[in-house]
């Protein structure tokens, strides 16, 4: 195993986009591949809004188990650029209004799909992953070995993101915005487009975590 630090999880929160691999039903047992967005939640696994009609809403209520593939490749490079392989099982999770303001503030589009009322959203317990991020750095992890600090609180994310967005705008920063917070970076829309900024270490406190914030800010504001 030769992964660098944390770049499964930076991969994560750094595409919108994935593919679920559930097992259809219909002819039994095939894998049923299909293409959606999605949102990291705190402890990064992948969540979908997905409709109750949908083919692999199906499958998952008959198992739950399932792969997701996340690819970062530049220029469609594929073989040279990022891609993670998630194996666990997908879990239904009640719409509370902390599950809604995260997902749409990813995808802010998807509150049409929600005024719907037939879309829930389901969120992936991790068994297994495998990275690759070009040659020669590639490997297997446990689930529980993606991230083993505890997640940010709701409340303090959201205190970060409403105190940090304020200073932001503050400094004439255009199409900035704060979407996602934890110990490891900060998500950002950028002009439209989805970025992450990696801190240098994990933050274990609101010290650093603020000191970290202020240095995202100060790059990207302006």
């Amino acid at each position: 195993m030769n992964i660098p630090a944390h770049a499964p999880l930076h991969l994560l929160h750094t595409t919108a986009v994935g593919t679920l691999a559930t097992h259809a039903r219909q002819p039994e047992g095939f894998p049923y591949p299909s293409v959606l967005p999605f949102a990291p939640d705190s402890q990064h696994r992948p969540t979908i809004l997905v409709s109750r009609l949908a083919e692999h809403t199906h499958n998952l209520h008959a198992d739950p188990r399932a792969g997701f593939l996340v690819v970062d490749a530049p220029e469609g490079d594929v073989l040279s650029g990022q891609r993670v392989t998630l194996l666990g099982t997908f879990e239904p999770v009640d719409s509370t209004p902390e599950v809604v303001q995260r997902y749409l503030r990813y995808h802010p589009d998807a509150e049409r799909y929600l005024v719907l009322g037939d879309f829930t959203f389901w969120a992936m317990r991790l068994e297994r992953l495998r990275y690759i991020g070009g040659f020669g750095a590639m490997g297997w992890l446990g689930g529980a070995e993606l991230d083993p600090l505890p997640p940010l609180g709701f409340d303090e994310e959201n205190a970060l993101i409403e105190e940090f967005s304020r200073f932001s705008g503050s400094s004439g920063g255009r199409g900035f915005q704060l979407l996602g917070i934890d110990r490891y970076g900060a998500d950002l829309k950028l002009a439209g487009m989805r970025s992450r900024f990696a801190f240098d270490d994990a933050k274990l406190n609101t010290e650093t975590l603020h000191a970290a914030l202020k240095d995202c800010i100060q790059r990207h504001a302006n």
